[in-house]
């Protein structure tokens, strides 16, 4: 386990606080972006890799708030597809959740025929809720699924939002173990373990295409942060040779971009990330990561959506319940001063 940040610490502090919930729909269209390294507009949303049988269809779809990059991967000939990281949007000022984002992708899952076949997690996000049940509501056939190892990240948060074990029944349809392959359609496609941001954290590999969530980042960004109950850099550094390992065609997809003076981007290749991750690229060691990601970590804030977001994601992306007013709230536990 790794050192926490000292604003982790301070956000997941003892005695809880409550925060108001409320739920209004809004509406805005949101733009899917091409594979090109560029924003795309809705005449050019997807591009299909045809270099291989087993390549899927990618359409991906930028959250901006969250800078959160959400996916929708298909068969070409069946258009079973499986959708990757969902955003639910969330305003902690007003504690307003809407579906603006769903609302977008609703829309553009019909238009394109899609068959929606699973609803996937590659962790238990910490800076965005998720919109599983939204889409399960959408697509009720549809499987949720994540990592077996998020009973951990439940073990850990539980408590201290004040969840009982009865909470996380039924949160999830399928818990992936390592390397558990799965069809969508003709395409074979395979659950990677690769923890380090977090202890449940998973990559889904689809023909030649990986889903990386919050492990690697574009080369100019690096790596995600490890300063989370059951973070490791050690292990994710280990996460990330296990993708560089990766024959050099092959294309990673990111689960967030942070760019300092370029667009936002999604995808890189093996042989690119081999080259230039800043954090991780051939040559760099164990220790030399370890030591960036620790001190780069100890001066990170938490997360602004960090206790609404896990609430949420430990349990599959269920609201809390509503009280006998109707009201829906959120626990923030408290620090301060014990004379205060």
């Amino acid at each position: 386990m790794s050192v926490f940040s000292s604003a982790v610490k301070r956000a997941l502090g003892s005695p809880a606080s409550r925060s108001s919930f409320r739920t209004i729909p809004q509406h805005r269209l949101l733009r899917p972006a091409s594979i090109l390294r560029s924003y795309a507009s809705m005449s050019q949303p997807s591009f299909h890799f045809s270099q291989c049988a087993d390549c899927p269809v990618v359409f991906a779809f930028f959250e901006p708030r969250t800078s959160t990059w959400q996916y929708i991967v298909s068969d070409p000939v069946t258009k079973d597809a499986a959708l990757i990281d969902t955003v639910l949007d969330y305003d902690p000022a007003s504690g307003t959740v809407s579906t603006r984002t769903s609302d977008g992708i609703l829309p553009f899952i019909e238009k394109e025929g899609l068959h929606i076949k699973y609803i996937l997690e590659t962790h238990a996000h910490a800076d965005h809720l998720t919109a599983a049940q939204i889409y399960k509501k959408s697509f009720p056939d549809a499987s949720t699924g994540i990592g077996k190892r998020i009973s951990m990240v439940q073990e850990t948060f539980g408590p201290v939002y004040g969840l009982e074990p009865s909470a996380f029944e039924g949160a999830f349809d399928v818990l992936f173990h390592d390397d558990q392959t799965f069809k969508l359609g003709s395409l074979n496609c395979r659950v990677m373990h690769i923890p380090g941001h977090t202890p449940d954290h998973v990559g889904y590999v689809v023909g030649e295409s990986l889903f990386t969530g919050d492990s690697i980042f574009q080369p100019d960004v690096g790596s995600a942060r490890c300063d989370f109950p059951g973070g490791d850099a050690k292990a994710l550094y280990s996460s990330m040779q296990r993708l560089m390992a990766l024959p050099e065609h092959y294309r990673l997809f990111v689960g967030h971009d942070y760019p300092a003076d370029r667009p936002q981007l999604y995808v890189s290749t093996v042989g690119e990330q081999r080259a230039l991750n800043k954090h991780s690229k051939a040559g760099v060691s164990e220790s030399e990561f370890v030591e960036f990601r620790k001190t780069r970590d100890s001066v990170l804030g938490a997360p602004q959506l960090l206790h609404p977001s896990l609430q949420t994601n430990i349990r599959g992306g269920r609201l809390p319940s509503r009280d006998a007013s109707g009201r829906m709230w959120f626990k923030i536990p408290l620090t301060a001063p014990p004379d205060l």
